[in-house]
């Protein structure tokens, strides 16, 4: 079996990719910055409370007036993605039986890149993620997105509906959260496994049986030795200028924040179609055996020497 090349479209931004997975991370790393659009009622709370996540932010990049926005946490966006990444790599291997969170094998693409904790004999050892998400903000205003929406118990005899039985506090359709994922020390591969997994995903949030679609689209690739921006300062720099091509708008930010980065001649800003190109690139790439196989590979050599490490 012939493991596949990296595609043409990665060229630019190859020196921030690992050639193998270590224990011990570099400051190579690779920013894509997406908006993540609500497609349904989505309902973004913690468990502890049925409201709304929300936070208190200024209002945009040009101004400091607070304004409440709807926060979409961090975790509620790795959970969905991991298992994804989990599902794609299940597909083409039918002993795969990894699986959040109780039983993590620690052997695999997945727990290798978005990181995993166990504890086997009273002593813990875990893989450190490196992928790293932070909480999006909405574009449009909490009070614009807040939707009360009430649920009632239907009588199968009769069909007739009782007294209501709860409500949910939801965020509308057409929210926009922009959203930075940052990816450290990742092989071509991992790039490759995790775009297919934020671009498969579909639904987030409480109630995804019922509630949570949400289109992913990837609108810009920042690769340095540094995290360059922030998803809050992506945000607010969006706030103004929704109603522009967000390509373009995301391409002119990008090139602005290399310019008060820490290395700015160590920082790659692809253009809007090369991004555009790499996307399209992976999506023609398939998650074969083959490409699959050359990732188990990666981490196996790297639970060697981590455990080989570790003895020391």
């Amino acid at each position: 079996m012939v493991s596949p090349t990296i595609p043409k479209s990665f060229a630019k931004i190859s020196d921030y990719f690992a050639e193998k997975i270590s224990p011990l991370l570099d400051s190579r790393v690779v920013q894509i910055l997406l908006v993540r659009q609500t497609h349904d009622y989505t309902i973004l709370r913690t468990e502890e409370s049925r409201e709304l996540n929300t936070v208190v932010i200024p209002e945009s990049i040009e101004s400091s007036k607070p304004t409440v926005k709807v926060a979409f946490l961090a975790s509620k966006q790795k959970a969905v993605e991991s298992r994804m990444a989990a599902k794609m790599l299940r597909s083409v291997r039918d002993d795969y039986e990894c699986r959040l969170m109780l039983n993590l094998c620690m052997e695999c693409p997945r727990c290798a890149l978005f990181g995993a904790v166990n504890v086997s004999g009273g002593r813990e050892y875990n893989i450190k993620h490196r992928i790293e998400y932070s909480t999006g903000f909405s574009i449009e205003r909490y009070e614009d997105l807040l939707e009360t929406i009430t649920f009632n118990a239907i009588d199968d005899a009769n069909q007739t509906t009782g007294q209501a039985l709860g409500m949910t506090h939801n965020v509308r359709p057409l929210a926009t959260f922009p959203c930075v994922v940052s990816l450290n020390s990742v092989t071509w591969q991992e790039l490759v496994l995790y775009l297919k997994a934020l671009m498969a995903s579909k639904s987030y949030g409480a109630e995804t049986r019922v509630k949570g679609d949400v289109r992913n689209t990837i609108l810009g690739i920042i690769a340095g030795h540094e995290e360059v921006i922030t998803s809050l300062e992506y945000s607010l720099e969006l706030a103004t200028r929704f109603e522009e091509d967000l390509h373009d708008v995301t391409e002119e930010i990008l090139k602005k924040y290399k310019q008060i980065s820490a290395s700015r001649s160590d920082v790659v800003v692809l253009s809007v179609e090369e991004v555009k190109q790499l996307v399209s690139d992976v999506q023609d790439l398939s998650i074969s055996k083959e490409l699959t196989d050359t990732m188990w590979k990666q981490v196996e050599a790297f639970v060697k020497t981590a455990k080989a490490t570790k003895k020391k």
